[in-house]
């Protein structure tokens, strides 16, 4: 079996899909995106696919080194995100081959169910609290949602009691059995970080999620040990060598590599498996699509020390494949079924996905301060 073809396709709302075409028939189903950046990356998907062209797609770990480490530079958000998706579909085209799921291919399942969480969205905090109040009443067990931005890098009590309400709100709202896990998103400094987790700390979030850009992991592990809410992190890190330290330093207790940026299948695996060497969770960053999140459920449904898949939740259902997957998955009292269908376990109607495609032209929002100055969103 040979690779002859890769395509790529530009997906609303910011999706960026890979298709690997064999030439016995079998194509693969990847996701690889920067988010804002996406047509940068499809033109390093086509670099690696001049590299690709006439080789087995089945030697996933030998394709993996070669991308990675062909040429002088390695790393970085637009390489790693590129061969995340590529590798994504060579295991889909080497489980379909051999007709059983991906995670046949890695161990077997450990588990017969999928734990997610989705994103609460609203602008007060009654909104807020009604979202996490429909989400337990679909049969959620967890919600996440992040705090207003821009953050200055001390910001004022005014804006820590704003945060804390609204997740004293939430919490009000669902009571102490359903958890809640928060979104930093990078927007505080170190600083205000152990500031607001003193007063959110009363609420027993499930975690916080990046309370500082991840550039400086001292300042990471200096957060953790300020506060007994656990501390998760990973979506802008790549590789294991970009885990390796952040596990070193126990700065976190939930790390969350994506697997459309830290490398795909291959290295979440690797990275999963420090991890727990570690005594730390793996929680997949995913607020992406659906090939994504099918990549997504194949390494949870193999992975011992696998805490909860997150989910965008959209109300149109993309993310979980309506419109896209000949069968979208289906969140049952809060967890997905492990997937039993050969490769990634998802069928990609082509006919249906055309009517998604866009230019791929989708930018990141920008914060602006009071001041003209830019914040971190």
């Amino acid at each position: 079996m040979r690779i002859v073809k890769v395509r790529t396709f530009h997906v609303r709302p910011r999706w960026l899909f890979v298709a690997v075409e064999t030439d016995k028939g079998v194509i693969g189903w990847g996701e690889a995106v920067v988010e804002g950046q996406a047509r940068v990356v499809e033109r390093m998907i086509g670099d690696l696919a001049e590299h690709l062209a006439g080789r087995d797609p089945r030697r996933i770990e030998h394709h993996w080194q070669g991308m990675y480490r062909g040429a002088f530079y390695r790393g970085g958000a637009v390489l790693c995100s590129a061969i995340s998706g590529i590798d994504q579909a060579l295991w889909d085209i080497t489980a379909r081959d051999l007709g059983v799921p991906v995670h046949a291919l890695l161990g077997g399942a450990v588990r017969d169910s999928v734990r997610m969480y989705g994103h609460a969205r609203g602008v007060t905090d009654a909104e807020f609290a009604q979202a996490a109040r429909r989400s337990r009443s679909a049969g959620m067990t967890a919600i996440k949602f992040g705090l207003d931005g821009p953050v200055r890098a001390l910001d004022t009590v005014e804006y820590v009691d704003r945060q804390v309400a609204r997740v004293a709100a939430v919490r009000e709202a669902v009571g102490p059995a359903f958890d809640i896990a928060l979104d930093f998103h990078g927007r505080t400094s170190p600083a205000m970080a152990r500031r607001l987790a003193e007063r959110l700390s009363p609420m027993g979030p499930l975690f916080i999620e990046e309370p500082c850009l991840p550039e400086n992991v001292d300042a990471l592990a200096e957060i953790a040990r300020a506060t007994n809410v656990p501390i998760a992190a990973g979506e802008r890190i790549f590789t294991k060598w970009g885990f390796r330290e952040l596990l070193e330093r126990r700065a976190v207790s939930v790390v969350q590599p994506d697997l459309c940026h830290a490398g795909g299948i291959s290295e979440v695996r690797r990275i999963a498996a420090m991890a727990e060497a570690h005594y730390v969770a793996l929680a997949p960053h995913n607020p992406l699509g659906p090939v994504s999140l099918a990549a997504c459920l194949q390494v949870a449904a193999s992975t011992p020390n696998f805490l909860i898949q997150e989910y965008l939740a959209l109300d149109d259902g993309a993310d979980l494949g309506a419109g896209i997957l000949a069968v979208p998955f289906s969140v049952e009292n809060g967890h997905i079924a492990v997937p039993t269908g050969p490769g990634l376990g998802i069928e990609v109607d082509e006919a249906q996905l055309m009517d998604r495609v866009y230019a791929g032209d989708w930018t990141t929002p920008r914060f602006t301060h009071q001041d003209g100055s830019h914040g971190d969103w």
